[in-house]
């Protein structure tokens, strides 16, 4: 009889266990269905009861609409700034460029020392509005998506060469050594976006370099990055201060003597992160700084 009853024991029990495991198969199955519609779009409940699956189904759907209903409103959002950038860009560029033209004019006529020196005055601000409102409209179509950097494998050597070139001009003014020691390998990177990134970091080194000084552009080909390298003699960036550098708008306490948005460091990051790369800086007060821009291989 005990024997007998193990035997009916041990058959429930294993018959239990298929039923659990067929029981489980077939929730899996009904889950990733649920997933497939949710992600081709077509998901509505059609289960209506008080079982888990049917409540794991309401919080799936629920889940969705939210979602939905949150893309709709980032992309109307985005939308808005597209118009807004676009307007912006359109009404101040008339304005701006008769501010400028006017002032030049102005400087070609008969001044007195204090009117001319109101006249410059003018021109340089004008300069500046340009130049600021061009920079942030840059940013804001970047952050908008409006525009995007298109990666592709390019040699490395031009790109340098080609940021060296536009900040040589500054370089001399200031009297400030500026070397080129590239390399013959190729990156991933859109040119013209990372030439303008590159630029802003060389441009940087150049300007808080003092005169005499010295900016060197290098660079190696790491396993997975191409590093490349601008190394300034300036005055340095205080640790305090280099978590911020990349924000935009960011001025140092000791920068207040030279010319700058706070937008050059924050453009750079912006467009290497968006093809796969980024930014580092090393620093100590007193001794330079080294900016390294990584570009995926």
């Amino acid at each position: 009889m005990s024997t007998a009853l193990a035997l009916c024991i041990a058959a429930t029990g294993a018959a239990f266990g298929l039923w659990q495991l067929v029981q489980r198969r077939r929730t899996l199955r009904r889950v990733n269905a649920m997933l497939d519609r949710a992600i081709a779009g077509g998901f509505a409940e059609d289960r209506f009861d008080e079982s888990e699956l049917s409540a794991v189904e309401g919080r799936l759907a629920r889940f969705l609409r939210g979602s939905a209903a949150a893309r709709k409103t980032a992309e109307s959002e985005q939308a808005a700034v597209k118009s807004l950038i676009a307007d912006i860009s359109h009404q101040t560029r008339t304005p701006l460029a008769n501010l400028v033209l006017y002032a030049s004019l102005l400087s070609e006529s008969e001044l007195d020392p204090g009117q001319r020196a109101q006249v410059e005055t003018i021109s340089v601000q004008a300069e500046k509005l340009s130049f600021l409102i061009r920079e942030l409209v840059k940013a804001s179509r970047l952050e908008a998506g409006i525009v995007a950097p298109t990666p592709g494998i390019n040699p490395v050597l031009p790109l340098m060469e080609d940021a060296a070139a536009q900040a040589r001009g500054a370089a001399g003014n200031k009297r400030i050594e500026l070397t080129v020691e590239g390399v013959d390998g190729e990156a991933l990177f859109d040119p013209r976006w990372t030439g303008e990134a590159l630029f802003n970091i060389v441009d940087n080194a150049v300007k808080y370099s003092p005169e005499g000084g010295s900016v060197a552009v290098t660079a190696q080909m790491l396993d997975s990055f191409c590093r490349i390298d601008v190394a300034d003699s300036g005055p340095g960036i205080p640790e305090s201060e280099q978590a911020g550098i990349f924000d935009r708008f960011y001025r140092g306490a000791g920068t207040g003597a030279v010319d700058g948005l706070g937008l050059g460091l924050y453009l750079a990051r912006e467009i290497l992160a968006r093809q796969g790369g980024y930014i580092r800086v090393r620093s100590r007060v007193g001794e330079g700084s080294v900016f390294s821009l990584y570009l995926p291989r």
